[in-house]
């Protein structure tokens, strides 16, 4: 069972990750992972910390000459901004700012000053969620599995719905959207993301959005339908949730789907030289919990972010005076830089399915299995085509 857990404060000395269930013989590098780490850092509308800190991954364990030993791998991120809180002495906080952990950490774990809720809870931790997600993703590539993603909207300015079932045009998409600023592949439609980022670090206001991550090459046959948390889709959408400041999610056409009849928005079946294909992907690659061979498509709700420049109404808990919230450093818009970790943890979870139809200790093992599983072929799909009984007694 593939597994992780991090561990570490927002301005603590660093940043722990350990990933558990990574078969041997899978080539990681710190390099590789720092390239993910890097776009996690870099999008328009950050705020002052990414001129700050320079992500690089240290592996501890696990990794041995390059290659992954089949034990628990683990990951350090030195937190650079830790050399101006070590020694300081940190002033109270007893003002708990709406729409973050402030007050109901407090509640929970009986916190007598609000910042030990802000430094487990800031985003800060979706660092090692990237990094744990970078060596998913190397398995993944083993089997030319391809995960990316891209902004579809910045506030009111958006992308209409396209889920398209071609994955040489989702490549594309891909490829056009890293060269953004703001991760869109639309550079008409970027231009219009950027002016309302830009208006709102002039009304010192916050943004949300949403980000469309993809899963390309993914064999048909992952998840169940036989039990609830078995499903693949109940495991993307409670992985892409616990993200920060994550809203909604959304698999295929999600929510549009809704608004039209069922003959509108069933994926039809056609053969093409032998093979069964969906002639669309309203479905977004999952039917009953189950991949079906098409791109997996997720979307992303992002709520702006809680912290703004403009004070909010709270209460001071220390003498229970209404008073106006007091800014802490962040993003004015998180967007473009949530693509990186939506795509971690869509392969974390991509990769647990695959270890688990695979099965098997190192990638020499499971090579031979994966080229085996079964495909959307008709020869494949073989059928009695005979009358049947339940028979229980």
């Amino acid at each position: 069972m593939l597994r992780f857990l991090t561990a570490g404060e927002s301005h603590g000395p660093s940043l722990t990750a350990i990933l558990e269930g990574m078969p041997a013989g899978l080539a990681v590098s710190s390099e590789y992972i720092d390239r993910d780490l890097a776009r996690r850092q870099q999008g328009y509308g950050s705020g002052g910390r990414m001129k700050i800190e320079r992500d690089h991954a240290r592996i501890t364990s696990g990794v041995m000459a390059g290659h992954t030993t089949g034990a628990p791998i683990a990951l350090i991120v030195e937190n650079l901004d830790h050399v101006k809180w070590h020694d300081r002495a940190i002033e109270p906080m007893t003002i708990p700012r709406p729409g973050h952990a402030d007050l109901t950490a407090t509640v929970k774990y009986g916190y007598r000053e609000l910042r030990l809720s802000l430094e487990r809870a800031s985003a800060r931790e979706t660092t090692m969620r990237v990094a744990a997600g970078s060596v998913c993703r190397a398995f993944l590539a083993e089997f030319g599995i391809i995960v990316g993603g891209y902004v579809t909207s910045i506030g009111a300015v958006n992308i209409p719905i396209d889920n398209s079932n071609d994955v040489a045009h989702l490549q594309s998409r891909l490829v056009a959207a890293e060269a953004s600023d703001v991760r869109c592949y639309d550079e008409a439609i970027a231009e219009n993301m950027r002016a309302a980022i830009r208006q709102t670090m002039q009304n010192k206001d916050t943004l949300g959005g949403v980000v469309e991550c993809v899963a390309l090459n993914v064999p048909p046959g992952l998840g169940s339908h036989v039990h609830w948390d078995r499903k693949l889709s109940t495991r993307i959408a409670a992985a892409v949730m616990s993200i920060h400041a994550v809203k909604g999610v959304e698999i295929g056409d999600g929510f549009a789907e809704t608004l039209l009849p069922g003959t509108e928005v069933q994926d039809e079946l056609s053969l093409a030289d032998g093979r069964i294909v969906q002639r669309t992907n309203h479905a977004g690659g999952l039917e009953g919990g189950i991949s079906n061979g098409a791109p997996i498509v997720v979307r992303t709700a992002f709520k702006p972010i809680a912290t703004t420049l403009n004070p909010l109404q709270s209460i001071n808990l220390a003498d229970g005076e209404q008073v106006d919230t007091r800014y802490e450093r962040s993003d004015f818009c998180q967007v473009p830089r949530a693509v990186p970790i939506v795509e971690s943890m869509l392969c974390y979870v991509l990769a647990a399915a695959l270890l688990e139809k695979l099965g098997g200790d190192s990638i020499a093992e499971m090579r031979p299995r994966f080229e085996a599983l079964r495909q959307l072929r008709l020869d494949q799909l073989p059928m009695d085509n005979v009358p049947w009984k339940f028979g229980y007694e």
